[in-house]
């Protein structure tokens, strides 16, 4: 089993910034590829970004060029510092283990984390 734990979530105004953490936990050998996704109340879970174990990224085209993902592999932790936010209702972060996968869909997800909520102002 792997174990998921964002952090890093809260309020922020339109036009600033917030770092994401994800720590993983137990058997985490097999995750080749650790990425974010988000969901806001009643609507479908989409796609942010991920990165694999070497370093390769990808990026949902919405936020290309203003989220940036990092992994060390030491710790277990990715992070995703976000930048330029866009205004927005609360919605939550979640961490993904993909599979390999760096641009993942939700059916390629093998672990998730419990969230963290992100809301940005206007």
């Amino acid at each position: 089993q792997v174990q998921l734990v964002e952090s890093g979530g809260g309020l922020v105004q339109a036009g600033g910034s917030l770092r994401l953490s994800c720590a993983a936990s137990g058997r985490t050998f097999g995750t080749y590829a650790m990425g974010w996704f988000r969901q806001a109340p009643g609507k479908e879970r989409e796609f942010v970004a991920a990165i694999k174990w070497s370093g390769i990224t990808g990026y949902a085209d919405s936020v290309k060029g203003r989220f940036t993902i990092s992994r060390d592999n030491a710790k277990n932790t990715v992070d995703l510092q976000m930048n330029s936010l866009k205004p927005g209702g609360p919605a939550v972060s979640y961490c993904a283990s993909t599979r390999g996968i760096v641009f993942p869909r939700p059916g390629d997800v093998d672990y998730w984390g419990q969230g963290t909520q992100v809301t940005v102002s206007s």
